[in-house]
């Protein structure tokens, strides 16, 4: 498996101006204090720090450096609970160029992360806790890459043909991601394989059941849905939920209403409770709605939508031509509202309901190209926590 080391991570920001100088006395002072302080507390220490500091930590000198390369400090900072989701994002199916946004610092990381193969033609179709799986459109294969620390695996070929409708799930095997992971692929037409990373192999464990009625609604923006090992994917025809469970290897399906005049929807997850989002049309009005899944009724509730001075961005018809596409869905959203030459992206907390504006999308812009008669600018994305413990 191709590693690509962490000494190789560059954060593309500008640099903080120089300090200025300190006198002999003041630097002799701190190089005693500095060198009495006790190693394991510098680990302790940066375990804690935010991924972008850590980085900033590790350039302070070549001991600091080789102490986030330890096995130690992995363990250190795989027990720190992590919380703040990043989201990744390419903005042409065909060059792949990719970025890494941190809402927490509003502020998109680019060009060199990750620093993937550059034969590979990759598109991020899912993603659990640290890592993210990727399509490639060229060997129509798929990869597992941290794309923090550039940990990066290639998975073997499936049985079965891999075609351009489908949406693939992706969970934890356990709370960690050294517990493995599996990765479920699932076409169009009921054909399914499973990849279980503790065997390194894809499995076929069966047809799905009669009971899980088809079409689905899959392509590769299709989002699904991981919680406690189960993966759920949006139906439609009749209208609903199909779920699957990855330790029962049992499949289920729900019929629920769509909510009325519904388009351009995705499931999305926060704290275990599965909700949606998604555009609501009704003759001139357009709104961006979230719902919440009742289970008792299995029925959707709405519980927020965009402001509506939002929509004065989009006059006349570009309203009536918005098309909306959804990244990260767990927790944290990011959504993109294209029409025309106008592309808004934004986030909604699901937790504290605030909805922001995304700071202008900084990944080098490459040429319009055209994709199955459509202009996507920024057409795939999915959200992970940045961690430094977490290999493909």
């Amino acid at each position: 498996m191709p590693v690509l080391k962490i000494e190789n991570f560059e954060m593309l920001e500008p640099c903080d101006p120089s300090p200025a100088k300190k006198s002999q006395k003041e630097r002799n002072m701190e190089q005693k204090i500095w060198k009495e302080f006790p190693e394991e507390l510098f680990e302790a220490v940066a375990a804690r720090l935010p991924i972008t500091d850590v980085f900033r930590f590790r350039s302070v000198c070549k001991k600091w450096n080789s102490l986030l390369t330890s096995h130690t400090f992995s363990q250190k900072h795989a027990q720190i609970p992590r919380h703040g989701l990043w989201f990744y994002t390419i903005n042409d199916k065909r060059e792949c160029v990719g970025a890494m946004y941190d809402p927490s610092l509003q502020k998109w990381h680019h060009s060199t992360i990750p620093a993937l193969p550059n034969e590979l033609a990759l598109v991020p179709v899912a993603s659990a806790w640290g890592l993210v799986c990727f399509f490639d459109t060229s060997s129509r294969g798929f990869c597992v890459c941290n794309p923090v620390t550039r940990s990066f695996k290639k998975l073997p070929a499936m049985s079965i043909n891999v075609w351009t409708r489908f949406v693939v799930g992706m969970t934890l095997s356990g709370k960690r991601t050294s517990e493995g992971y599996k990765i479920l692929f699932l076409r169009f037409d009921t054909e399914y394989e499973v990849y279980d990373s503790v065997t390194s192999s894809w499995t076929r464990p069966g047809g799905m059941l009669s009971t899980v009625k088809m079409p689905m609604s899959l392509d590769l923006t299709t989002k699904s849905v991981s919680i406690d090992g189960t993966i759920y994917f949006p139906c439609s025809r009749p209208d609903g939920i199909a779920s699957y469970d990855t330790e029962t290897m049992v499949w289920k399906q729900f019929v629920i209403p769509a909510p009325p005049h519904l388009r351009d929807h995705a499931l999305a997850e926060c704290g275990g409770q599965l909700m949606l989002v998604g555009l609501q049309t009704e003759d001139t009005d357009m709104r961006l709605c979230v719902w919440e899944l009742q289970m008792m009724s299995l029925a959707w509730y709405e519980v927020d939508r965009m402001p509506d001075a939002w929509w004065l961005e989009f006059p006349g018809e570009l309203v009536r031509n918005l098309k909306m596409t959804c990244f990260g869905n767990v927790d944290l959203l990011m959504l993109s509202l294209r029409s025309g030459d106008i592309n808004q992206m934004v986030t909604y907390d699901i937790r504290s309901q605030e909805w922001l504006k995304v700071p202008g999308y900084i990944v080098p812009f490459v040429e319009k190209r055209q994709w199955k008669h459509e202009w996507i600018p920024i057409p795939c994305g999915t959200s992970f926590y940045p961690c430094l413990a977490a290999s493909a």
